[in-house]
This record gives structure tokens, C-alpha cells and sequence, in this order.
């Protein structure tokens, strides 16, 4: 349910279960986590979902036995984070719950015009994954992190760019050649450069 290319340097990821709509498992999460952790020689690396939907979060059952409140979502997002390569979320569709913290974890965010964006966790009576809200809130400030934590409020593509958490909104048709164009630069770069200008940018 995680597929996995690699070519030239450049990784790409894709959660494929989208008859749940790419609902996570504790057991594609862990694989997720892997191949974060193991990607540290990727020269740029893009995750996106099939279907029209990014991720609709934890898959219910599992999140009801326990999976919401495990840490394997901050291992997952931490390994994103962690990487030395230019990182992209292509973000298909919509993205919900835990699924928003590998986003968070990215470099860069595009999304198609129907994707939107929501958190509930205060509603279903969890506590975000911890490196989430001060992610959120780093792109997008304070209040509006609270809009989407506390208010619950879901926010379309539109409002996401105006936010600063998304950077671009691109047809689907031209999604991931996009994420391509975006990352061929730092494929194409030495990779101490590339690590060196990253670090530069933080």
C-alpha cells in the first residue's frame, strides 16, 4: 500500500489505498517511517497519494485501538524533516488529521485546487502529534494554526495558499510533473551544496 520509485536520485513515495481513501495504517505508517530513515542518501524526494485523495488520516479502526495516540507519526514526520534533500508533498487531494504531518514536514506543499486541509483532533478528543502545531504555526501563524486546530475549521486549497501552507496550486494533469520541475535543480546539484543551501534556509 506504499509505493516506493527511485530514479536518478529522486524517491518518490505513494500511499495507494485509495479504496479508504489512503487511510493509514500503523502498518504503512511503519513503512513510511523506513523509508523516510532510510532516504538519506535521496538527492530530492516526493510523497504524494493515489486517487483523489492525499490521505484521509488514521484508518478509524485502527485509530480507535490505539494508532491515533502512537508515536510513529513524529518518527514518520521527523525522518521527513531530518533529510538533507529537497523534499515535496504533491498533495492530490484532500489531507486530513495525523496524514498533515508529513506535509508539515516537507520542504514545499502543492496541492490541487480541490484538496483541503483539516485537523480534527480536538473534536475526536486527541492531542495532535507534537512537532504538528509549532510546524503549523510556523508557516501560517499563531491564529490561524488555532483556526485549524482548535476551530476545527477545514480550509480549502485557496485558503491554504493565501496561508502560506501551501506554495502552489497546480492542476491535477500537471501535479506531478510539477513536483519534478521543482526538485530537478537539487537532483541535478551536488548533494553537499544542496544539503549546505538547506541548511542556510533554516
Amino acid at each position: 500500500m506504499i509505493d516506493l520509485t527511485k530514479e536518478g536520485g529522486l524517491w518518490t513515495v505513494t500511499i495507494n489505498n485509495p479504496g479508504k481513501a489512503n487511510a493509514l495504517t500503523g502498518a504503512m505508517l511503519a513503512e513510511l517511517a523506513e523509508i523516510a530513515e532510510s532516504a538519506t542518501e535521496a538527492k530530492a524526494l516526493i510523497l504524494t497519494g493515489a486517487g483523489k485523495v492525499f490521505s484521509a488520516g488514521a484508518d478509524l479502526d485502527e485509530a480507535r485501538a490505539g494508532l491515533a495516540k502512537s508515536d510513529v507519526w513524529e518518527r514518520l514526520s521527523g525522518a521527513i524533516a531530518a533529510l538533507p534533500c529537497l523534499t515535496v508533498a504533491a498533495l492530490n487531494g484532500t489531507l486530513a488529521g495525523g496524514a498533515n504531518g508529513m506535509a508539515l514536514a516537507c520542504d514545499l506543499r502543492i496541492a490541487v485546487p480541490s484538496a483541503k486541509f483539516f485537523y480534527p483532533v480536538m473534536k475526536l478528543g486527541f492531542l495532535p502529534q507534537p512537532s504538528d502545531p509549532a510546524r503549523l504555526a510556523a508557516l501560517v501563524g499563531p491564529a490561524r494554526a488555532k483556526l485549524i486546530f482548535m476551530a476545527g475549521q477545514k480550509i480549502t486549497a485557496q485558503e491554504a495558499y493565501e496561508f502560506g501552507l501551501v506554495d502552489r496550486i497546480v492542476d491535477p494533469d500537471h501535479l506531478m510533473q510539477t513536483a519534478r520541475d521543482l526538485v530537478a535543480d537539487s537532483v541535478n546539484a551536488d548533494p553537499e551544496i544542496a544539503a549546505g543551501i538547506a541548511r542556510l534556509c533554516l
